[in-house]
Order: structure tokens, then sequence, then C-alpha cells
């Protein structure tokens, strides 16, 4: 009776197994990245190499200390919103102005040097024109995440669209799929990897863009930026290090959460070996 039920729990308690397996897999390299950073950290602060430098503990404590005083969460909550409303836009705006790029030459040939002169910008070069024109505001902030965001997204999806296989578009045109059905029905679904991928470097962009804008700019609410912005005037190490840590934990976060697994779909519905990765 024993043996049946072994028999029984058998195929469970293996694919059980292949997950757990899966996912100590995916963890580990991960988590042997940041325990590696951590260690070289703590080593460097035993050795005294910088008597600026922090020990880990102590911004550890910094972040404890803002979390306690309730200005922890307020900042990433109001930063993750100005992304994620600047990013939605930059979208909008990004991939139609991308395709449009591809169907009209003239247009690609005037805006195309431009929006790759803007990406090329640094994003502490927009903040000034942003602050000027709009003024220490939030108009401001969101400025600068389009500024950084758009041409990104435009450009990257131009360039999806010219690697779409000109025999599939003929395809399309055979069938009936010409002007607008064509863009929508054939140019767009072939190119959707590019757009995902267009879609990531303008969050990092525009992740990139409004730390910059929040550190510059005297936003009227909290942000991750400003908690930067109070160590550099303090002089607070600790500080300044705690807030890096937020801004590389929240990117990371939403690459993890986000974009891998958007991409991985999108690669695996078309049979492509980027989704084994």
């Amino acid at each position: 009776m024993a043996s049946g039920l072994d028999a029984l729990e058998t195929p469970a308690g293996a694919n059980a197994k292949a997950v757990s397996q899966r996912v100590l897999a995916k963890a580990t390299p991960p988590v042997l990245a940041v325990v590696c950073v951590l260690a070289l950290w703590q080593l460097a602060y035993s050795l005294n190499w910088s008597a600026s430098l922090p020990s880990p503990s102590q911004v550890w404590g910094e972040l404890a200390d803002a979390h306690a005083d309730g200005t922890l969460l307020p900042s990433i909550g109001h930063s993750l919103l100005r992304c994620v409303f600047g990013f939605g836009a930059a979208a909008a705006l990004g991939i139609p102005l991308g395709v449009v790029l591809t169907r009209l030459s003239a247009l690609r040939v005037v805006l195309g040097p431009i929006l790759s002169s803007i990406q090329s910008l640094p994003a502490a070069g927009l903040v000034p024109i942003a602050v000027i024109a709009l003024g220490n505001s939030e108009e401001a902030v969101y400025a600068v995440v389009l500024l950084g965001s758009v041409p990104s997204i435009a450009v990257s999806v131009a360039a999806g669209i010219d690697q779409v296989p000109p025999l599939l578009l003929r395809a399309g045109k055979s069938m009936g799929a010409t002007g607008l059905n064509g863009t929508l029905h054939v140019l767009v679904p072939a190119a959707l990897p590019s757009f995902v991928s267009a879609l990531r470097q303008g969050w990092t962009f525009g992740w990139r863009a409004l730390m910059t804008a929040e550190l510059i700019t005297a936003t009227p609410l909290p942000g991750i930026g400003r908690m930067l912005s109070e160590g550099r005037d303090t002089e607070s190490m600790g500080l300044v290090l705690a807030s890096v840590t937020l801004i590389l934990a929240v990117g990371v976060f939403v690459e993890s959460v986000l974009f891998t697994p958007l991409e991985r779909r999108v690669l695996r519905q078309r049979g492509l070996t980027g989704a084994e990765r």
C-alpha cells in the first residue's frame, strides 16, 4: 500500500522538485552577485580604503531610518508614479512616431538626426531647458522624462521595423494587406520583439532622466532623487548610497517583473531561441 501511495505521489513530487530547481537556478546568480558586492564593500570598509565610505549596515540603517520617519515609501511611490505616467506618455508618442518615420522617408530624413541627437544628450542637459520653460514643477520633471524616453523609443522602433524581412511585407501586400491594414496586421506584429526592446530601453532612459530631474529640480513632492539631493547637501555618504541602492533596486525590480517576462513571452510565441534564456 505504501509503495502504491509513493507511486501516486511521485509525479506531483517530481513536478514540484523541477519547479524548485528552476527557481533556484534563476535566483542563485543574482543572489551570489549581491553577496559578492556586499562582501567586497564590507572588505573595503574594514580595510578603511576610504574615510567617507560607510559600511553596508550603516546604509541599511539609513533606509531603516527613512522608513521609520515615513519618508521611504512615499519617496519610492512618487518616483515610480512619475516614471510610470511619463513612460506611458512616452510610449504613446514614441511608438507611433517610430512607425511613421519608417513610412515617410522625408520625415525620417528631417527628424531622424534630431531624435538621435536628443537621445545622446545627457539628462542633466535637458533639466535646465525644462526648468526655464516650465519652472520648478512636476511638469518640468515630466518634460525631462518625455525628452529622455520618446527619442529612444522612436529610434529603436524605427530600427526594429527596418529589420522586418521585405519578403514578409511583400507577402502581406499580395494578400491585400496594404496601407494602414498592412502596418497593423503585418508590420507591427512582425516587429513586436523590437517594440518590447524599444520600450525596455525607453524605460531605462526615462528612469535615469527622472532621477536627474528630481536631483536637480525642487519638486513639490518627495522622491528618491530628493533623498539623493539631501544626502549630497548634508554630505551624508550613507544617505547617498542608500538612495543609489533604491534607484538600482527599483530598476532591477521593473526589469525582472515586467520587461523580462514580457520579452520572453513574445519570443516564445514566435518560436525564437531568446525565449529559452
